[in-house]
């Protein structure tokens, strides 16, 4: 998406310019001259600002949706304005406060991800992503327990305090206390460990007969970490909170982008490959419309950033996806803030 410099438009072309996106990111409608004309400042007659917007439409920044409507910024204007003239609204001291709050509440990682992914809805008014961090942590205790003759409830407990529970599909009866020495082998074997670490010397263990596991205690601590591995490549990657913000009045108006924007929010894989791309760019990126093909039916924007452990190392992204005519100003911010407090919440 190819925008003209900021330096071919005149000053007058400028500030018309600003002011038509602005009121449009207000209101989600288009801006008219009259309205233009009672702004202060602009000392312009509304015949002289429709030959300015005709200007702007004709250079692609502006576009009239219906022959007697104002204007509203294209694609390629929002990223002008984004990129050269948007002035950012640092979050206010009670925004803070409340967003370092709401993180350092105690729970599981999970826990946190959620709130979040919550939390960007409610500040944004769109919907919430975070990305499940990809490093692996290391455990201290696994135990097991029969949920029935078919099912296991595994409990992994991280050096972190971190406690996932996970259900295994594995038949227990007649396994007598196969699952409390599988429990205890297990522990002695995962600690310190991931658990791709973890599954790589227990099955070269077993392999070796060094095992002290009966035949039982073998085939349940072999098919588990088979299963644990599965799940972990397996398990959503993305968690998304407040699609219901996606449908307000001026949303429900063009139903079927809307219906095209859930849509692709169900596919959280593929939303999970574009976040990707801010990973991998280790800053904060913004996607307007059409820029990614994931979101070119939709027309949304996504405004992601990566966040950090205390190494600095890139572990996950969050970000929040919503209609073009998103608060970059205000969000923007918003969304750098709450990736570094999640960064040092979980590093």
């Amino acid at each position: 998406m190819n925008s003209p410099p900021l330096t071919d438009l005149s000053d007058r072309a400028r500030d018309i310019f600003r002011l038509v996106v602005e009121g449009y990111l207000d209101s989600g409608a288009p801006v008219g001259s009259k309205a233009l004309a009672s702004e202060s400042g602009v000392n312009l007659s509304p015949a002289s600002i429709r030959s300015v917007l005709a200007e702007l439409e004709q250079r692609g920044l502006l576009a009239a949706p219906h022959t007697s409507a104002g204007r509203m910024p294209t694609e390629s204007g929002l990223r002008l304005f984004v990129d050269a003239m948007m002035q950012v609204a640092e979050p206010s001291q009670e925004e803070r406060a409340a967003i370092e709050q709401r993180l350092a509440e105690p729970g599981p990682i999970e826990r946190a991800l959620e709130k979040t992914s919550a939390l960007l809805s409610d500040l944004s008014g769109a919907a919430g992503m975070v990305m499940v961090p990809t490093r692996e942590p290391r455990l201290s205790q696994v135990s097991l327990t029969a949920l029935d003759a078919n099912r296991v409830l595994a409990v992994l407990v991280g050096e972190d305090g971190h406690i996932e529970n996970r259900i295994l599909s594995l038949p227990v009866e007649a396994l007598g206390t196969s699952l409390e020495q599988a429990s205890n082998y297990l522990t002695a074997h995962t600690s310190g460990r991931t658990l791709a670490e973890a599954a790589s010397t227990v099955k070269e263990e077993i392999a070796s007969g060094r095992s002290a596991l009966d035949e039982a205690s073998r085939d349940l601590v072999q098919r588990g970490l088979a299963t644990w591995s599965e799940d972990a490549t397996n398990r959503p990657v993305l968690i998304v909170r407040g699609q219901a913000n996606l449908l307000d009045d001026v949303a429900l108006g063009d139903i079927e982008r809307v219906r095209s924007l859930l849509d692709d929010l169900e596919s959280k894989q593929s939303v999970a490959s574009l976040l990707d791309r801010a990973r991998r760019a280790e800053a904060m990126r913004i996607f307007i419309g059409s820029e990614n093909r994931l979101f070119s039916l939709s027309g949304s924007s996504v405004i992601a950033s990566p966040y950090r452990d205390r190494e600095g190392r890139v572990i996950g992204v969050l970000g929040v996806i919503g209609p073009t005519r998103l608060n970059y100003a205000r969000v923007v911010p918003m969304v750098d803030f709450t990736a570094r407090s999640l960064g040092r919440r979980i590093g």
